[in-house]
This record gives C-alpha cells, sequence and structure tokens, in this order.
C-alpha cells in the first residue's frame, strides 16, 4: 500500500510541472485574445461608431461569447457594419467572416421580403467603403449560403435583431440554417431588447422591439440549441421597457419624447449563449 502512496505521488510530482505549462499556456493565449479584441474596439478606424459602446459593451460581449482570432463567425443582419468593423480586424488573416441575411421569400410579408431582399446588395456596396483588414468578408442570403459552409462555422451572433425574425414571420427558417452552418460544437450567441416579465403578449410579439428572456430562451432552445450562459453585460435597469412606442422611442432612433428618453440611453438587453445539440 505504502508503495502504491508512493508511486501516486511520484505520478502527481511529475504530473504537476505539465499541468503548470498547460495552465500558462492558456492563460498566455487569453491574454492575447483579450489584447487582440481591445486593440480592435479601440481603433481610431471605428469612427463614430465608438460612441455607442458604453450601451452595447462590445468587448465584453465578445469576450463572454468565446470569441476568438481565426474563428469563422457568422454577424447576422449586420445592417451598417457596427460589429463588422470589430470583427474582421479582430479575427484575422486567418478567421473569416460572414454577414448573413434572411431569405426574402419566407417573410409572410411582402414589406418584409422587400427589405431582406435588399440587404446583401446594400452591405456589398457599402463594406468597400470602410477599408477593413483581416478576416475576409462575405455575404449571402440564407437561401444562397453555399454547401460547402455546413457545419464549418464556429459562432454566430445575432445583435438585436430576434424580434424582426419574430414579426416577419422567417424565425423557424434562419434558426434552422444557422444551425446547420455550426459546427457541432459551435455557438449562439444573442442579444436582444429584454421586456418585462409580466409584459402581455401584444407588447412582446416582435412589433415593439422587446422580447420576453424566457419566451427568446424557449424559441431558440425550440430550434436545437441549448442555453449554456447569460450575463448582464448589456443590461440597463433604467429602461421601464414599456414605452408606447416601443424600443425606437430611446436612442439612437428617438422616435418619442427625447426629453424623457434620454436620460434612459439605450435599451435594456438580455445576453444569452447557446450551444449547438
Amino acid at each position: 500500500m505504502r508503495l502504491a502512496l508512493l508511486a501516486t505521488a511520484a505520478g502527481l510530482a511529475l504530473a504537476t510541472p505539465a499541468i503548470a505549462d498547460d495552465h500558462m499556456g492558456v492563460t498566455a493565449e487569453r491574454h492575447q485574445h483579450h489584447a487582440a479584441l481591445k486593440a480592435a474596439v479601440a481603433s481610431d478606424a471605428r469612427g463614430e461608431d465608438a460612441q455607442r459602446d458604453q450601451w452595447r459593451h462590445p468587448f465584453e460581449t465578445l469576450d463572454f461569447f468565446q470569441v476568438k482570432p481565426g474563428m469563422t463567425v457568422v454577424d447576422y443582419m449586420p445592417a451598417g457594419g457596427w460589429y463588422t468593423r470589430i470583427l474582421v480586424p479582430y479575427l484575422g488573416s486567418e478567421g473569416r467572416y460572414v454577414g448573413l441575411t434572411p431569405d426574402p421569400a419566407a417573410a409572410d410579408a411582402a414589406r418584409f421580403g422587400e427589405y431582406f431582399g435588399g440587404l446583401p446588395g446594400k452591405f456589398e456596396e457599402a463594406s468597400p467603403g470602410w477599408n477593413l483588414t483581416g478576416a475576409p468578408m462575405s455575404v449571402y442570403a440564407s437561401q444562397d449560403v453555399p454547401e460547402a459552409m455546413a457545419g464549418t462555422v464556429d459562432r454566430a451572433l445575432i445583435f438585436r435583431e430576434m424580434h424582426n425574425l419574430l414579426r416577419s414571420g422567417v424565425l423557424y427558417t434562419e434558426l434552422t440554417r444557422i444551425r446547420s452552418m455550426l459546427k457541432d460544437d459551435g455557438m449562439l450567441g444573442i442579444v436582444q431588447h429584454r421586456a418585462n416579465e409580466d409584459a402581455p403578449g401584444d407588447y412582446t410579439n416582435g412589433s415593439k422591439g422587446y422580447l420576453r428572456q424566457e419566451d427568446v430562451i424557449a424559441l431558440v432552445e425550440a430550434h436545437g440549441f441549448e442555453l449554456v450562459g447569460m450575463s448582464d453585460i448589456n443590461a440597463n435597469p433604467a429602461d421601464p421597457a414599456n414605452w408606447e412606442g416601443g424600443v425606437w422611442t430611446l436612442a439612437p432612433s428617438n422616435s418619442g419624447d427625447v426629453a424623457e428618453a434620454a436620460p434612459v440611453g439605450e435599451s435594456d438587453r438580455m445576453t444569452l449563449l447557446f450551444a449547438k445539440r
């Protein structure tokens, strides 16, 4: 028995330096990723984008979503490219940035279909003017994604667009296609305007921009995902989340009484991370 204990102790002693080396390696890699992400967020090339960092918290959000250089990342409905201008330099030349937009044919109203149909072209027209270097960029409507991309994506990110997927009728189609693009260990990160827990159904059907957190979790999990993390990085307790005009009452839209809305800032938001299952 004593010999066995001595042998075990000797084995642990020999293993300890290796464990320490592995820990140091992971820590060093994490520091490198943080430094690269901080540099991308702090870049002067972002210009006026940085004014919204106090509400969008890009460093903390991308770190929470475990986005790393060299990854293939889908940015869903990238719009004006706010996150594009961080992700492309951060992912680097070994990574890949993919803008993804909804399938117009999946929309349940012509106005949504027309809007969705124009998104890839708008992105392709605007992106050269951003003069970005780093990850190669591409943009696809979801029905046009090459078959070869199936199972190749590390992270898919949906920033403040879940209400649009819900109210336009494309939620099932888009989440299903996003899931098919993800690797088996891929993850989906979501930031969304958060409604109050007792908000009525008519207020949380997507038309006001706000959704209940429990509803978002249930919807996403029903489409083949599992919640693995949540954060209050993008929370704003000052937002009553009951504006008659919806989330657009607040900045940056400012569609309502600016004097009333200005002290609130931007919306209260949930930040959720899901694994593909």
